[in-house]
């Protein structure tokens, strides 16, 4: 959530940023009121409670007549003061409601749009010509298949649409991307982690899932918990409701776990192969740092991405995503886009986005500095989404009879294969 003394200071610096964000700004409004009716609320039931007390104070000193008077204005004060408190409690929860609709500020350099409306910033490696080298390229699915990668037909028949079964060489290949991933993360000072798959609704709720997203995430009723869509709930929830010293900021960690999305909205998108699924394994990184660091670190997190992806030997670019286009939690987001032959377009890899300090004011994570103890900054960014890891992987790679080359940085996970071989029929 935002700080609310910035918006009663600068109340169209938050219109502007929901304009931008294409969300109600009558919403900025409704919570300046409702404030306003929280703090003198809270001003009423704190003079009624002081006069109640004075009065308290003053009736086993008074006279027999006066001590009939000042009883009289006791009982009446007795009910004044409890209106006011629920006055008081009921302008507080209206407040809090609100302020958990209300989107991160958006960073003033963060182009304004919606999702077509992103700003390139860069490209990196050459895209194959196809044509010149003599072959048309396979798809992802019909390589995984000549493989032996992958198996979405028996996915579907064991559990429906967007699931699949990753199998031999593919199993392997997952297994490579993940301990290279890990690899990378903690040579660069990461603590791996391996986190809960189910989290509380106050860890979803406080990390900005249950808004905007809400339609995605899928919920267990019976055990009122919820299956994350990304480790980066629990990494951020890791350190709810604490103080961190802030000699030990920055903290690093990289959370290795499955992940699931229902994929609300997506119909007719992606449903061939296993770009867009409904469950897959992740590696993600997520830091805690001071607020002044936090654009400086999302620089860093985004340079890791593309050592990445570098090391992946893969064509992609990086673009500035549009205001429309960020999570509720991101003030400014940049995505990692591989170039997929058989679509013809650069498609999302990774992704990093800057929360400023708007998860840890929701989650109560705050640092310690001095005396002072005020909200840090959280950041995200994703090092390894699997499938579209191997989706990029199969279709950059492969050669005209099926095999596939593999990138040096996963040879020594896969028993130092060079190259994924066609299986026999």
């Amino acid at each position: 959530m935002i700080d609310l003394r910035l918006l009663r200071e600068d109340p169209d610096r938050v219109r502007a940023s929901q304009r931008a964000r294409g969300e109600d700004v009558a919403l900025v409004d409704a919570l300046l009121s409702a404030d306003e009716r929280r703090r003198s609320s809270g001003v009423r039931f704190d003079e009624l409670r002081a006069e109640q007390k004075s009065l308290g104070k003053l009736i086993p000193k008074a006279s027999p007549e006066e001590r009939a008077e000042l009883l009289g204005r006791a009982e009446q004060l007795k009910t004044e003061v409890k209106a006011a408190d629920a006055e008081s409690d009921a302008a507080d929860a209206e407040t809090q409601e609100l302020l958990l609709r209300l989107g991160n500020l958006v960073h003033p350099g963060v182009p304004v749009g919606g999702e077509e409306d992103f700003v390139t910033l860069e490209t990196h490696g050459t895209i194959r010509d196809f044509g010149a080298e003599g072959f048309e390229p396979k798809d992802h699915l019909e390589l995984g298949q000549l493989l032996g990668a992958i198996d979405v037909e028996r996915g579907a028949k064991v559990s429906g649409s967007r699931f699949y079964f990753l199998t031999g060489v593919g199993a392997l290949l997952e297994l490579a991307l993940v301990n290279a991933a890990i690899g990378q993360a903690t040579a660069a000072g990461f603590t791996p982690m391996l986190t809960p798959a189910l989290v509380r609704p106050q860890s979803m709720a406080g990390t900005g899932f249950l808004g905007q997203a809400a339609q995605d995430v899928y919920h267990l009723d019976k055990d009122d918990l919820y299956l994350v869509g990304t480790s980066e709930v629990p990494l951020a929830a890791y350190h709810m409701d604490e103080i961190i010293d802030a000699e030990r900021l920055p903290l690093r960690y990289a959370g290795f776990s499955p992940c699931f999305r229902r994929e609300a909205g997506s119909h007719g998108k992606d449903t061939k192969g296993i770009f867009r699924v409904h469950q897959f394994d992740k590696v993600e990184m997520f830091s805690y740092v001071s607020p002044e660091d936090s654009e400086a670190e999302h620089q860093r997190l985004l340079a890791w991405e593309k050592q990445w992806l570098t090391s992946l030997e893969l064509p992609f670019r990086v673009i500035d995503v549009a205001t429309g286009d960020l999570g509720s939690s991101a003030a400014r987001k940049f995505d990692c886009e591989a170039w997929i032959p058989t679509q013809g377009k650069y498609r999302e890899l990774t992704s990093t986005s800057d929360c400023t300090e708007f998860q840890s004011r929701r989650l109560s994570i705050r640092v310690r500095e001095g005396k002072q103890v005020r909200p840090l900054a959280t950041l995200n960014g994703t090092l390894c989404a699997v499938p579209r890891t191997i989706v990029a992987i199969l279709e950059n790679h492969q050669r005209a009879d099926g095999s596939v080359y593999v990138p040096e940085v996963l040879r020594p996970y896969l028993g130092g294969r060079e190259v994924l071989e066609p299986v026999a029929k």
